[in-house]
């Protein structure tokens, strides 16, 4: 029988859609505004990562608040605040304004991130999960690419007319609010005591087992998604330098390069997310890692416009890997105990967050201490230690504290597929 589409999780894709188109406009305004008013590239780079750097220290505890809150009212706070964060933009003209509105924006995301996870988790169904992250990652690429484009060409016709560009993005943010306020339900089996069955073993979800916060187990997953996302987000922001000052790229070579490698997003994640479901999940983690290795050595030896092409192409298709599998890893992992869903989440792309916000950062000191074959070198031997990492994960199914709970080839089934 086919499976009928989920209305809740339709929306929420079409909110991942409307809030990157919302916001990614500040983000391409947000750095070329804080330039106009005096910033210097230190100070530019510094409020571009505040927002990150809020949401690392903030998810745990607003985790927690989603989970006792709920995810539906949390979710709609953190995108009323993420609306509040646009309008306020176009308002503001001093410094101490512009690091305050981002670090509002950090919370947001800390808000954000726990409770979507986990209502993409609940509602995308237990055989399609990985999918459902997968159409959500890929409607939020889609219009993030649109939002940079559209951005361009506000600043252009409206002669860099900044505060006009967040009262637009301001105005295109209230669009998901609504999406999300009128369609997303929640799911009324959070609070059930029952507990989730794998591979024939029942996983202890009581009081006991979950009053007292966050399990030791979960590291290991947090310490994976620093890695994954370290290796996956190391050339971030410095993609653009690398294709115009390594390689040579003119700036409209390096927009053909990045429309390239969305087209191949847009259609490799759905896939990615179809065999993380129906395959092997570790397999398409291993995607990433191999992405990431081929990316990096294409980079040293054909800094061409090709040779540039084909290894963004490669690198983005890793991410697109990367975002299904780990979200339904984050799912499974969660889904033994529901009622702290969200804050179990909010621990592990935690984990994933600061990996973003700190390989950049090492990317830079190691390519202008060093130079880019250094950078590249690190970047692959990161990614070959994070596969082997994630192969000793599976392998000893977090045996020392896993199997304090489970018999222990349930313990190995927290990561492998079931059978």
């Amino acid at each position: 029988m086919k499976r009928r589409i989920d209305g809740s999780l339709l929306a929420i894709v079409g909110e991942g859609l409307l809030s990157r188109l919302s916001f990614g406009l500040i983000n391409f305004a947000l750095p070329l505004y804080a330039r106009h008013l005096g910033f210097s590239l230190a100070e530019v780079g510094i409020l571009v990562g505040l927002n990150s750097a809020v949401a690392v220290l903030s998810k745990p505890l607003l985790g927690w608040g989603a989970d006792r809150f709920g995810l539906k009212r949390t979710f709609v706070a953190a995108i009323s605040l993420r609306s509040l964060v646009s309008l306020l933009l176009g308002f503001a003209s001093a410094p101490w304004e512009l690091f305050a509105i981002r670090s509002a924006h950090g919370l947001s995301m800390s808000l954000r991130d726990p409770s979507v996870n986990a209502l993409i988790a609940e509602h995308g169904g237990e055989k399609s999960v990985a999918s459902a992250f997968a159409w959500y990652q890929t409607a939020r690429t889609v219009a993030g690419s649109m939002s940079k484009a559209l951005a361009g060409i506000l600043l252009t016709v409206t002669a860099a007319n900044y505060p006009l560009v967040f009262f637009v993005g301001f105005a295109l943010s209230v669009l998901p609010l609504l999406v999300v306020t009128r369609y997303v339900k929640e799911t009324s089996d959070r609070g059930s005591s029952s507990r989730p069955v794998v591979q024939g073993y029942k996983v202890d979800t009581s009081a006991s087992a979950v009053q007292h916060g966050p399990r030791p187990r979960i590291l290991p997953f947090v310490g994976l998604g620093f890695l994954i996302a370290g290796s996956a987000e190391m050339l971030g922001g410095l993609f653009p330098v690398l294709a115009t000052e390594y390689a040579g790229l003119s700036t409209a070579q390096a927009g053909i390069v990045y429309a390239v490698s969305t087209l191949a997003t847009m259609v490799s994640g759905p896939i990615f997310g179809w065999l993380s479901d129906n395959v092997s999940r570790k397999l398409v983690l291993m995607v990433r890692g191999v992405a990431n290795t081929l990316s990096s050595i294409l980079y040293v030896v054909a800094p061409t416009f090709i040779g540039v092409g084909v290894a963004k192409t490669i690198d983005d298709m890793g991410k697109s890997a990367f975002r299904p599998a780990w979200g339904a890893l984050m799912a499974q992992i969660s889904g033994f105990d529901k009622r702290n869903r969200a804050r179990t989440m909010s621990w592990m792309s935690m984990g994933e967050d600061a990996g973003g916000l700190v390989a950049p950062i090492l990317a830079g000191v190691l390519w202008s201490t060093w130079g880019i074959t250094v950078l590249m070198g690190a970047r692959a031997l990161l990614a070959i230690a994070t596969e082997v990492y994630a192969v000793a994960l599976t392998r000893r199914g977090e045996s020392s504290k896993l199997r304090s709970d489970l018999p222990a080839r349930a313990g190995h089934a927290l990561v492998a597929e079931e059978e």
